[in-house]
C-alpha cells in the first residue's frame, strides 16, 4: 500500500519536474529561471528521497542533503547577483 502511494507521488513529482523545466526554458525573466530552478530542485530531491524509501538504501538520503544544501547555495549566490551584482 505505501509503495503505491509513494509511486503515485513519484510520477507526481516527476511531473512537476517537467513543468518547471518548460518553465525554466520559456522563462521570459531571470527571476522566473531561478525560481523554477529552486522547484526543479526540490522536486528532485523528493524523488531521491521517495527512491531511497523505495530501494532501502539510506545512502541516498546523504546525497539528497548534500544536494540540498548545494542547490540553496546556488539560489543564494544567483539571488545576490540579480540584486545587486557580485
Amino acid at each position: 500500500m505505501v509503495e503505491t502511494i509513494l509511486t503515485i507521488a513519484a510520477g507526481i513529482m516527476l511531473l512537476s519536474l517537467i513543468l518547471s523545466i518548460i518553465r525554466f526554458i520559456k522563462g521570459p525573466c531571470y527571476t522566473d529561471r531561478v525560481i523554477s530552478f529552486d522547484v526543479m530542485t526540490i522536486a528532485s530531491l523528493a524523488i531521491i528521497a521517495t527512491v531511497a524509501y523505495l530501494t532501502q538504501r539510506i545512502i541516498y538520503l546523504d546525497i539528497a542533503m548534500v544536494y540540498g544544501i548545494l542547490s540553496f547555495l546556488g539560489v543564494l549566490v544567483v539571488a545576490r547577483y540579480l540584486e545587486r551584482g557580485l
